[in-house]
């Protein structure tokens, strides 16, 4: 509940905490306003039972279990529950993130950006997220509610309690792969080059590092040039030989040759 306020910040128009009636994931008729939901959320009623039992699956022996896989399991399993009223996709990469630390899979203090890997894949994502939903929904029995909200009908603690995580953990495995095989060398190459073009900078001119980012991003954004506008304005006291410098500069440390 703490991760939720930080993640939903604003919350003038969210009830934050555990939800105090059903939930839903997908859409309403544009007409009638009835749900069309493409994934029913455990029972409100279930709520402790489902969360105490991720709890005690994290720290019964399954703490020797393969680290990804136990990461996809409770991970999958919350965003399957879907406790909150919002943010309950932001909590679940999250977990796959703390899950994954916690257990030792990357070294401390290095932040380990498979999150990053998923929304690359977003379709896939998806596809692994309704692998299951899809066959749950028809053993859910619901009604809709007054507030055009939905209300199970049916004992579905244990779909929520009990389910095949293969293709979760299938997924996330090539989320990992591809973090570690393309990811972080993108990364680290990247923050190689991105600190010699800052010293580079200010061997040539003193500047804070906020104005060296700022002036890094310009150049990205337009191809390794300085925007008239950025030489108009942000950037006016540099020279046209600073200019030129610096451009020449992040061309050859930028080139698409040395990616």
């Amino acid at each position: 509940m703490r991760l939720q306020r930080i993640v939903i910040g604003d919350a003038r128009f969210i009830n934050l905490g555990f939800r105090h009636e059903g939930g839903f994931v997908g859409d309403h008729d544009r007409d009638t306003r009835l749900p069309l939901p493409d994934h029913v959320s455990a029972r409100h009623e279930d709520l402790p039972s489902l969360l105490n039992g991720m709890i005690a699956f994290d720290r019964s022996p399954a703490q020797n279990m393969d680290s990804v896989i136990a990461a996809a399991t409770l991970a999958f399993g919350f965003v399957y529950i879907h406790p909150f009223e919002d943010g309950n996709g932001r909590l679940h990469r999250y977990l796959i993130h703390h899950v994954l630390s916690e257990r030792g899979y990357n070294p401390p203090g290095v932040v380990f950006p498979v999150s990053a890997a998923i929304l690359d894949q977003i379709d896939q994502y998806r596809e692994t997220l309704e692998s299951y939903s899809q066959r749950m929904l028809p053993l859910v029995q619901w009604e809709p509610t007054e507030k055009f909200n939905v209300r199970v009908l049916n004992d579905t603690g244990d779909f929520y309690r009990f389910f095949d995580a293969t293709p979760h953990a299938e997924f996330l495995y090539e989320c990992v792969k591809r973090t570690i095989e393309h990811d972080l060398p993108y990364e680290t190459r990247f923050l190689r080059r991105y600190d010699e073009f800052r010293r580079g900078v200010e061997g040539m001119i003193e500047m804070p590092d906020r104005t060296v980012d700022l002036l890094f991003r310009f150049l990205k954004q337009n191809d390794g040039k300085l925007s008239n506008r950025a030489k108009e304005k942000e950037f006016a006291a540099l020279t046209e030989e600073e200019v030129a410098r610096i451009e020449a500069s992040y061309g050859d440390i930028f080139s698409t040759e040395t990616i």
